[in-house]
């Protein structure tokens, strides 16, 4: 029986790779790099070390990744702001967990900063959830079972208690390893990718 929503961010709550993508392209091309928004697609899901680093590596470029990361979270604090919106039904889908009396984890594989962003952006207090488990927060990173773990822990559940929600094929295996039930939104990849959910 579900007792526990787990939440990814981007791609569940709100649709920011558009804007990570164009704020990690920018900051490439202040080191001199050209790259493309496809060099990020296989790295979707798996927080900005893998994300920005992926792409760094497939480029040959050899780079300080907190340092970009950084540079990389204040382009995309600028270009988003006021633009960001939560995905259709939300806000609805939130609240009608917490009436239901569920348990609410947001764990993301962003950052605390990117995540406060988001949040501050589509009109959601980090207190909606009654635990967050940022990317900082485990070693292991998606595909790895460790930030639902975690997640469902701090809000006193096992796994198999909760509900993940996701929109990445690395996510949903994270998911389904840690031992939760999916559910698979499209809004990053087609139906077919995500049918382990």
């Amino acid at each position: 029986m579900i007792k526990g929503v787990l939440f990814d961010m981007d791609g569940v709550l709100v649709d920011s790779e558009p804007f990570i993508c164009r704020a990690a392209i920018m900051m490439f091309e202040e080191l001199g790099i050209k790259v493309v928004p496809e060099d990020f697609h296989p790295f979707v899901g798996m927080g900005e070390n893998r994300y920005i680093g992926g792409v760094a590596d497939h480029h040959g470029a050899n780079v300080d990744i907190e340092k970009v990361k950084a540079r990389t979270y204040e382009i995309y604090e600028n270009i988003v702001r006021g633009k960001l919106t939560p995905l259709p039904g939300v806000h609805k889908f939130i609240s009608a967990c917490r009436k239901r009396g569920f348990r609410l984890a947001l764990a993301t594989s962003a950052d605390r900063v990117k995540m406060e962003v988001n949040l501050r952006e589509i009109g959601l207090t980090p207190d909606t959830f009654h635990s967050i488990v940022t990317g900082l927060d485990v070693k292991n990173k998606k595909p790895f079972p460790d930030i639902y773990m975690m997640a469902a822990e701090r809000i006193g559940l096992a796994p198999n208690e909760c509900l993940v929600v996701e929109d990445a094929v690395s996510g949903i295996r994270a998911g389904k390893s840690a031992g939760g039930r999916c559910l698979g939104l499209t809004t990053s990849f087609e139906a077919e990718v995500l049918a382990d959910a």
